[in-house]
């Protein structure tokens, strides 16, 4: 499985974005991640499907 992590692995992933990213950046990215994760779930959950476009009926009144 390619996403199995334990501790020992999540504490240097932390460890790497911190130095990537500083410890002053760190509130942004993780709040721009959620926003986005936020985002994404709320397009996918519960959107209703679009309604089928209905032809236009023909004008059947007569010219005179």
């Amino acid at each position: 499985m390619p996403f199995n992590l334990g501790g020992p692995e999540l504490i240097i992933l932390l460890l790497i974005v911190l130095i990537i990213f500083g410890a002053g950046k760190l509130p942004e990215v993780g709040g721009a991640l959620g926003r986005g994760i936020r985002e994404f779930r709320k397009s996918q959950i519960d959107e209703p499907a679009p309604a089928p476009k209905e032809t236009p009926q023909e004008n059947k009144t007569s010219a005179t």
